[in-house]
């Protein structure tokens, strides 16, 4: 995994190799930098990346990170990923449910009653298995539950959301 992230291009999304372009603006790569170097004074070890230039934060992954660091309990919105061990898959998913959000979550299985375990248990708007939490797809509804907001995205919710709805009762006895 960590040869893999290393070899993730950031900079410039106009360029074909790009793979991690630059964050909104430089105040939140700047926020992003903040909550790395805050989770290593706390003890989590930057294994890959860790770097900001700009608005550009290099594709980051921590390990021996605690739950309450930032990186783990709240929203990064930034290219970095925590790396936590668990003795039972049921102690990961209480992990991820332990959170204020509920965006998506990316499970990596090959047991299919793991896969399906997750979509019962993880209190979450989309649970993808062996996909990244950050796939989307136009079609398909996007949203979270618990703080991480309101509602669903996506062409169906859209038209939904843009349509005055009008009905007309025409009794003409």
């Amino acid at each position: 995994m960590l040869q893999r992230v290393a070899a993730l291009q950031a900079g410039n999304p106009a360029e074909y190799t790009t793979v991690i372009g630059p964050l909104i603006d430089e105040g939140a790569a700047k926020r992003v930098e903040a909550w790395i170097q805050e989770a290593v004074k706390g003890g989590a070890k930057v294994r890959v990346g860790g770097k900001r230039q700009g608005s550009v934060v290099e594709a980051t992954v921590l390990t021996d990170v605690t739950p309450q660091m930032k990186v783990s309990c709240q929203e990064v919105f930034g290219p970095v990923v925590t790396v936590s061990p668990y003795g039972k898959f049921e102690d990961a998913l209480a992990g991820i449910n332990d959170s204020p959000y509920g965006l998506q979550a990316g499970v990596f299985t090959r047991d299919i009653k793991k896969a399906f375990q997750s979509f019962r248990d993880l209190d979450v708007g989309t649970v993808l298995i062996n996909e990244i939490p950050t796939f989307r797809a136009d079609h398909m509804p996007y949203g979270g539950v618990k703080d991480s907001g309101l509602g669903r995205e996506g062409l169906r919710y859209a038209i939904e959301e843009m349509t005055d709805i009008k009905l007309l009762v025409l009794n003409l006895s």
